[in-house]
């Protein structure tokens, strides 16, 4: 599962989220000193499609998949791969995160979600864990992206007043503690690694799936 808190631009079928060009070599950076050098790496919610063509961009040596359950996001996506030519991006897939069964490669090396969590249900996430689970190799990487709050409570104002807005959008939404997900994570078999501090308030959180 999937929503949109803002508006893309559009350009044709190309869209363009305004935070992409702020967060995506913040977020390179640290893809490239925690994926592996090599393989399928799945991106969950890829949206307009430019986190895509970025990354598979600065990481020649991995096969990037970008998925997404609406049709609009999935038009973006591919629009953007057909510009870009990468030979290491693949045709996006149409997948729910909810959804009991992911029909995606075998063998994934890294699991890939940016600035979903907090936009979707908790289930979303559960089923994020759930996935990548029976998905990622044996240490396999799950790479999260997006503000947290810590001990049950808002790291800047910033992040309280967009929680606000997003609870007021859909009441099931909502910036999620960052205790609760490694607890979740761990439920589903992961490990901790590391917690990345990103600008504009936001973490990476990178977690290996134990054998």
């Amino acid at each position: 599962m999937r929503s949109s808190v803002h508006s893309p631009m559009t350009d044709g079928p190309r869209r363009r989220a305004p935070a992409v060009a702020r967060n995506r070599d913040p977020i390179l950076a640290v893809l490239k000193r925690v994926l592996p050098a090599a393989g399928t790496v799945l991106e969950i919610a890829g949206g307009t499609g430019e986190h895509a063509v970025h990354f598979a961009s600065g990481l020649p040596g991995v096969t990037w998949l970008a998925s997404d359950p609406d049709a609009a996001s999935l038009a973006s996506i591919a629009a953007w791969r057909h510009t870009a030519g990468l030979p290491n991006l693949l045709p996006p897939i149409a997948l729910d995160v909810e959804a009991p069964r992911w029909d995606v490669p075998a063998g994934l090396r890294a699991v890939v979600c940016i600035n979903m969590i907090h936009i979707a249900p908790w289930s979303a996430t559960q089923a994020l864990f759930a996935g990548a689970a029976r998905h990622l190799e044996e240490k396999g990487v799950l790479f999260l992206y997006g503000p947290y709050r810590r001990d049950g409570a808002h790291t800047a104002p910033s992040n309280a007043a967009f929680d606000l807005d997003l609870r007021g959008r859909d009441p099931r939404w909502g910036i999620r503690d960052l205790e609760a997900v490694r607890t979740l994570a761990a439920a589903a078999g992961f490990a901790f690694v590391e917690e990345v501090p990103m600008p504009a308030n936001n973490l990476s959180l990178v977690f290996r799936r134990q054998g």
